[in-house]
């Protein structure tokens, strides 16, 4: 891998950051106070995104899409990590599950999304079914050439402003040597329909403005063809999905690790004791030292992730590695801003308290921090036999 970025890749990062900084930072405030983006502001942004060409950057140019590849999207998607997630989701990159469609479902759902006419959500995770996704018991059933859903999931991410949800369902057991094993399928499904309910969830400490909500299930009824791929072939879907997603959450982490950083810097250089800046001093000077080595290393581990995709190198435990160590850097870089930064650190006055409370899902979701050390074990010990 060239290190060193080519004049594309540059020009990605100086494209994303001059609209982050101009059309999502000055609203981060406004969003943290309302736990909400006022649906003006969200059309307002969308629109500018479009314009600038930033829009569904993670999607094949002949589709629509901005058609950059996969170094590229991490490159894109560290810059908008620096931004309030509310926001910097509005600036759509459409799962790339929606890749999986064919016949009318293109015109339905993938270029509609492409153009920002339609948003997806996506809904594997139930209250019995999170890390282990086979536990999963909502069902869809065949009824002549339809599909009948019943069942529920929760902490499905902004499913309160989606136009349909890419849903995972159960649809029969396999029996294998190892024992009876749930199939399951993916299926898209319109928002309204008879039967589906939208709930918001809980409230969130963490990315307030960009909810989770509970969608419920009674004998929905959907056409055969929302059926997404092959019947039974859903976790292949999933798995393509998460090796995505996981390498979103990576960059994102890291190009929030880089501005809490950057900011942490600001204060200690600037804030004095003792007639001096209180980043001279090594109790203070050596955390921040760690911190820039952790985030280039949790930066170089995420780029490194996306160049073996563009070379078909890539294997699970390669975003794994990235998720795991960017995540885990975040939480490292907020907690020791918030001990820079000292009292002033935990008060609302300061953004640093929010970037806090907000790293600590990036361990959970997506996988948690216990999920990819498992993936990277399994790395590991396939290849002795074990």
């Amino acid at each position: 891998m060239d290190f060193v970025p080519n004049d594309e890749q540059r020009a990605i990062v100086e494209t994303v950051r001059a609209f982050v900084e101009t059309e999502l930072y000055p609203h981060e405030d406004l969003v943290e106070q309302l736990d909400d983006v006022p649906k003006e502001l969200a059309a307002e942004i969308q629109t500018k995104a479009i314009n600038a060409g930033l829009y569904a950057a993670n999607m094949p140019e002949e589709l629509g899409g901005g058609g950059l590849n996969a170094v590229g999207v991490a490159l894109a998607e560290r810059e908008f990590g620096r931004a309030s997630y509310a926001l910097q989701m509005l600036v759509a990159r459409p799962s790339n599950i929606l890749q999986a469609c064919t016949g009318d479902q293109i015109e339905e759902y993938l270029l509609p999304s492409i153009r920002g006419e339609r948003h997806d959500c996506l809904a594997m995770t139930e209250p019995g079914a999170g890390s282990d996704v086979r536990s999963m018991t909502t069902k869809a059933e065949r009824h002549g050439d339809d599909w009948i859903i019943n069942g529920g999931k929760h902490f499905i991410s902004h499913a309160d402003v989606s136009d349909f949800v890419i849903l995972f369902a159960t649809t029969g057991v396999d029996e294998t040597p190892r024992g009876p094993k749930k199939r399951i399928s993916g299926f898209l499904v319109d928002m309204g329909l008879p039967g589906f309910e939208v709930r918001r969830g809980s409230s969130c400490v963490s990315h307030r403005g960009y909810h989770q909500c509970e969608l419920l299930f009674d004998n929905v009824r959907i056409p055969g063809y929302k059926l997404l791929g092959e019947e039974g072939r859903g976790f292949d879907l999933m798995g393509d999905w998460l090796g995505a997603t996981r390498l979103t959450v990576a960059a994102t982490s890291v190009g929030r690790s880089q501005r809490v950083l950057e900011t942490a810097l600001s204060w200690a250089a600037n804030r004095k004791q003792f007639g001096q800046p209180i980043g001279n001093f090594q109790g203070v000077g050596f955390q921040l030292a760690d911190c820039e080595v952790a985030v280039d290393a949790a930066d170089l581990l995420t780029l490194r992730a996306a160049d073996r995709i563009d070379k078909g190198t890539y294997v699970d435990a390669d975003a794994a590695k990235a998720k795991l160590f960017a995540s885990e850097t975040l939480a490292k870089v907020t907690d020791t801003a918030v001990q820079v930064f000292g009292g002033m650190g935990l008060m609302s006055e300061t953004p640093i308290e929010r970037w806090w409370r907000d790293a600590r899902v990036e361990r959970i979701w997506d996988g948690t921090s216990e999920i990819q050390r498992h993936i990277i074990n399994r790395s590991q010990m396939k290849p002795l036999g074990a």
